[in-house]
C-alpha cells in the first residue's frame, strides 16, 4: 500500500517529513491474511515512473489508501475556494503505480481518496467540493460521528463482487467532500449513496478494481462483512503470483 508523510517533524522520533501508513488498513491486511508493504513517494517527481515500475514487481495486489485531496490540475481544472490539503508528489507516484499495476495485471483495492486518484488517473474526474459543486448532493458526507460509526447507507449493485462481500444494502461511514464527477473510461458504477454520490467502482469485467468511497478499515471490528474487501484483494494477488509462478516454471522437454 501506499504512504503518506508528516508536513513537520515528528517529535517522537526527530524525524523530518516521515513516512507513515494507515494502521487499521495494515491490521486489515493482515487479519485477511496478506503481508503489507509501504510504498513512501519519492519528493522529487521525475522519479515517480522509474520507483512505480521497480515497485510493482514486489507487490502482488496495490491498496490506495485515503488522505489528501487530489490536485484539481490533474484533471484539467484549477484549485476551487473549498481545496483542501493536496500533495502533488503523492499523486504523481501513486498515477504511475496506477498504470503499472493495471499494466501488469495485478488488483487494486482503493479506499476514499484511493478512489478518486484511481478514477482521475484513469481518465475521469472529480468534485472538489461536494457541497458546493453537487446540489444533488443533500446527505451529510462528512460525518460528525467518530469515523469507527457508520452514518449512512449505500445500494450495492446486484450481482457485483462488492455485492457478494458487504451485500446490497451497507451501512457505512463517510469522511470526504470529494467525490467521482464523470467516471473514467473502463471503470463501472456499484454502488451509490441515496443522494447519488458514488460510492464504489469495479472494472467493467469485475475482476481487477475495486474502489470505495467509505472507511472499511474502521468497521470491520464491528461488521465482519467489511473486512471482506481487504480478503478479496489478499486472494486476487495470491491468484496473480500462482499464475506468474507457473509461466515462469521450466518447460522440461
Amino acid at each position: 500500500m501506499t504512504g503518506d508523510a508528516l508536513d513537520t517533524p515528528s517529535a517522537e522520533l526527530n524525524l523530518n517529513h516521515a513516512d507513515f501508513a494507515p494502521r487499521d488498513i495494515k491490521t486489515a491486511i493482515i487479519k485477511a491474511g496478506g503481508a503489507p508493504i509501504i510504498l513512501p513517494f519519492p519528493d522529487d517527481v521525475t522519479l515517480s515512473a522509474e520507483l512505480a515500475e521497480a515497485a510493482v514487481t514486489t507487490f502482488d495486489g496495490l491498496l490506495l489508501p485515503g488522505g489528501p485531496d487530489v490536485d484539481p490540475t490533474l484533471y484539467g481544472e484549477e484549485p476551487g475556494r473549498n481545496i483542501g490539503s493536496v500533495t502533488y508528489p503523492k499523486d504523481r507516484f501513486e498515477q504511475a503505480l496506477i498504470k503499472a499495476t493495471v499494466a501488469a495485471g495485478k488488483p487494486i483495492f482503493a479506499i476514499c481518496r484511493g478512489l478518486q486518484i484511481l478514477n482521475v488517473t484513469l481518465g475521469g474526474t472529480l468534485y472538489q467540493d461536494l457541497a458546493s459543486q453537487d446540489p444533488d448532493a443533500t446527505i451529510r458526507h462528512v460525518q460528525a460521528a467518530p469515523g469507527q460509526y457508520p452514518t449512512h447507507h449505500v445500494t450495492v449493485k446486484a450481482g457485483s463482487q462488492l455485492a457478494k462481500l458487504v451485500g446490497e444494502h451497507a451501512y457505512v461511514n463517510s469522511r470526504h467532500h470529494e467525490a467521482i464527477k464523470k467516471v473514467a473510461p473502463g471503470l463501472q458504477i456499484i454502488a451509490t449513496a441515496p443522494d447519488g454520490v458514488i460510492e464504489a467502482v469495479a472494472d467493467t469485467r469485475d475482476q481487477q478494481i475495486l474502489a470505495v468511497q467509505w472507511h472499511p478499515e474502521n468497521l470491520w471490528q464491528q461488521d465482519a462483512a467489511q473486512l471482506r474487501p481487504f480478503t478479496l484483494l489478499v486472494k486476487r494477488a495470491a491468484a496473480v503470483r500462482t499464475a506468474q509462478a507457473f509461466v515462469a516454471q521450466p518447460k522440461v522437454s
